[in-house]
């Protein structure tokens, strides 16, 4: 029956009844009247509020939608994201501070390895490398001398070397001869007869100034300051040029009359003639003392060098004779090597002053100009042909992921366009951000890509974790979980309509569907969403009856 139906069967019956009540007492109609419409307004009242529920609860039960369980592929995946790096990086610097001659790159320079980058001063470097190959040049020519054998030429200037040495020390054995003493004696009487004249030579210079002279200076300068005077007082009544020039000189005559006088007064010039005397003493001491030497015969001292002197050519002699000792060779061959490795060291400080690209890629940072003092860091390079992406993978996910893994790349700046990759490799050690957060970081090969993909590019990458092949799927929402005791299950919609709940065991999931492992077959459809909790009964209505 339909709402308004019954809604009239109610009004019908209480209608009847009033109608009844009425015919026993018709005084009291008008009042019973009034209470029979507002019983009958309270009773439509309630039963529209009914309906109104009734009608409202069919409205909200729900349309049931189902899936169907079929077989397909499934992968899981982790997200992250990250930037794009490159995997060699290098900040340059020179090996040793100087002056930068020339910077033959700027930033954004594509440059190949090997090319040049930045150049120093090499004077004093050059310099120092041609020193060193000069150095090198003469001990190799030593060694080379050393290990050749002797020349008779060098044999015979080595006999002589030793004849003559020999003949010194006999000599100094010997004694003085006769005429070696007389010679001797001769020589300190020369010396005495230079001392004697030397003496007269002072004692002339003594006697050379004499009182005329002195009285003669004397009056000239007396003349020198009259005419001095006279110029003076000629030029102060008549001041000219000419006047001024003759006061002029004779202030000169003047002073040079006072200093004739002065020279005289002061006595003769004695120090050259002095001097004279005191060398031709020392002379003589000397040939005394040389005399008186050759007349005691040899010291010890002369016997010591004249036999030293034997010994050193004798062994210089024995030297040529026998050739070079092991020692020798190895002492020379030692100064040769050393001198290469100076010849190395300074080529290698030459080489070091021109900064070469270590490998190919483009100029990121210059960090010095012509001009300048370059010290540290002067040029950053990065290899644009090795670029990858670096995630940070949060530590939830990471257990799952393995080198190797496939993955998925999307740039930011291209977020429609997907990058095939696959996991390179994956950071050791623990990245912790400041919102405290652990994360690793993954690294992605970029691939093979025409894109004009920078370094610093932002993306995000789908790490593949699993994959399986031809397994029973459905849609996770259709799956519904018991918490409590971890157990999963499906309301199954038969053939006939009538649904049944079945347990199920699942495995891989993704973000939409779930692996069934056991409790389903493939076309079995599944309920999605909850069976609807009231059931309104038409039969007995909403109060049962």
């Amino acid at each position: 029956m339909s709402t308004a139906g019954q809604v009239s069967v109610v009004l019908s019956g209480i209608l009847h009844r009033e109608q009844a009540v009425n015919d026993k007492s018709v005084k009291k109609r008008k009042n019973r009247w009034i209470w029979v419409g507002i019983g009958v307004a309270v009773v439509v009242g309630i039963l529209l509020v009914v309906f109104a529920r009734q009608s409202a609860a069919d409205d909200e039960t729900p349309m049931m939608e189902t899936v169907t369980a079929f077989v397909g592929d499934l992968s899981a995946s982790a997200s992250a994201s990250g930037h794009v790096a490159a995997r060699r990086n290098a900040e340059l610097s020179v090996e040793q501070p100087g002056i930068v001659t020339n910077v033959p790159v700027r930033v954004g320079d594509v440059v190949q390895a090997g090319a040049v980058l930045v150049e120093l001063d090499t004077t004093d470097l050059a310099f120092n490398l041609a020193s060193m190959e000069q150095a090198l040049r003469v001990q190799e020519a030593n060694l080379a001398t050393l290990l050749k054998s002797a020349s008779e030429t060098d044999l015979a200037a080595a006999r002589a070397n030793v004849a003559a040495a020999q003949a010194n020390l006999d000599d100094v054995l010997d004694g003085p001869s006769d005429l070696e003493l007389a010679v001797q004696e001769a020589n300190v009487r020369s010396a005495e007869a230079n001392v004697t004249s030397s003496y007269g030579n002072l004692q002339s210079a003594r006697d050379a100034i004499s009182d005329a002279q002195i009285a003669a200076a004397a009056a000239q300068l007396a003349a020198a300051k009259l005419a001095q005077t006279q110029a003076r007082l000629a030029n102060e009544d008549n001041p000219t040029y000419e006047t001024d020039q003759a006061l002029r000189d004779a202030d000169e005559q003047v002073a040079i009359a006072q200093s004739q006088l002065n020279e005289l007064l002061d006595g003769p010039a004695v120090g050259s003639a002095q001097a004279g005397v005191t060398a031709s003493a020392a002379q003589r001491d000397a040939a005394q003392a040389n005399f008186e030497a050759f007349a005691d015969g040899a010291t010890a001292t002369a016997i010591a060098a004249a036999e030293a002197q034997l010994a050193q050519a004798e062994a210089a002699l024995n030297a040529l004779v026998d050739g070079p000792t092991a020692a020798d060779i190895r002492s020379a061959e030692a100064q040769v090597e050393q001198a290469r490795l100076n010849v190395e060291a300074a080529q290698e400080a030459l080489d070091k002053a021109t900064l070469h690209a270590p490998f190919d890629g483009v100029i990121t940072a210059v960090n010095i100009a012509p001009g300048e003092f370059a010290s540290g860091v002067v040029v950053a390079l990065t290899d644009s042909n090795s670029l990858e992406l670096v995630l940070d993978v949060d530590e939830v996910d990471i257990g799952a992921l393995a080198v190797g893994q496939p993955a998925v790349i999307a740039l930011e700046a291209w977020p429609t366009v997907e990058i095939e990759s696959a996991i390179n490799n994956i950071a050791p050690s623990t990245q912790n951000n400041s919102s405290g957060l652990v994360t690793y970081q993954v690294y992605l090969d970029l691939g093979a890509t025409d894109l004009p993909v920078r370094v610093g590019m932002t993306a995000n990458a789908n790490l593949i974790t699993a994959n399986r092949q031809d397994v029973l799927l459905v849609e996770s929402r259709a799956i519904q979980a018991n918490r409590q005791n971890g157990t999963f299950s499906v309301m199954v919609l038969d053939a006939d309509g009538t649904t049944r709940e079945v347990p199920v065991t699942i495995g891989l999931r993704d973000g939409v569907y779930t692996q069934i492992t056991s409790g389903l077959q493939a076309g079995d459809e599944v309920l999605v969403g909850d069976l609807p909790t009231f059931d309104f009964d038409a039969e007995s209505g909403p109060f049962g009856g």
